[in-house]
């Protein structure tokens, strides 16, 4: 297998450094912005309905069991922060798919002075595509996630499944954003597979540093921009020049 782990890591280090780029703000903040009102919406509604289910409760409950009431706000308070903390990027990729695109051909410009031409869609022309290669990505996905759970139930090999499993993960992230910016040089999703396999160490070491970063909270807030141009920066610098190979 060809390519370096660690420079593929450090892809995703550099795209995170590159998050306040002029010309690169606006669409890191607008997905993010609109992620963050979403579960702002969330958490404030929950809150609403949780208050009224304690106060049924209260009027339920004698008085010496007043302490439940404080023990459940924990237990709540903590849960929304679980919540929050990892599902966040899940969301924030569904919801940030249509805006990748255009982050992507944002960093090819400011790298190399010229957008990808076939960038130059609609927005929602470009925002349909990016579902439709959202749908694909899950069918992958579930057409292969499914084998490798059965690992985890022979005896002997069940050892090794969560390492298996582990850059199964690497993989399909390094996928999932590599999509971005081959999808502006209408690269397509077995077109973006076949390339990441020409620098497949890479692409697992980059792979791997989104999912560390995606487990780490507040830190997994910026994971999917800083991906989308940790990504980027893979296919100028290394996977674009392998075409011809």
């Amino acid at each position: 297998m060809s390519g370096n782990p660690l420079r593929g890591a450090l892809y995703f280090i550099r795209g995170a450094k590159l998050l306040t780029q002029p010309g690169l703000r606006k669409f890191v903040l607008v997905p993010l912005v609109i992620n963050v009102v979403l579960f702002v919406t969330a958490i404030v509604f929950g809150v609403e309905y949780f208050q009224i289910f304690l106060d049924w409760l209260i009027a339920k409950t004698p008085d010496w069991l007043d302490w439940l009431v404080s023990a459940l706000w924990l237990v709540f308070v903590l849960g929304a922060l679980l919540v929050v903390f990892y599902t966040f990027t899940l969301v924030a990729n569904f919801i940030s798919a249509p805006f990748n695109g255009f982050l992507s051909a944002a960093v090819e410009a400011h790298v190399k002075g010229q957008a990808p031409q076939e960038s130059s869609g609609s927005v929602w022309k470009e925002a349909v595509a990016s579902l439709g290669q959202e749908g694909r990505k899950l069918w992958y996905l579930a057409s292969r996630a499914f084998p490798l759970l059965i690992l985890f139930l022979i005896p002997g090999i069940n050892l090794a499944a969560p390492f298996v499993w582990l850059a199964f993960g690497a993989w399909l992230l390094a996928l999932e954003y590599a999509d971005f910016p081959m999808g502006n040089h209408n690269i397509r999703w077995v077109g973006v597979r076949e390339k990441l396999k020409q620098r497949r160490l890479t692409a697992v070491g980059f792979g791997g540093m989104v999912l560390l970063a995606t487990a780490i909270p507040v830190v997994n807030f910026i994971v999917v921009p800083a991906a989308v141009i940790g990504a980027t920066l893979m296919w100028v610098e290394e996977l674009s020049t392998s075409i011809a190979e």
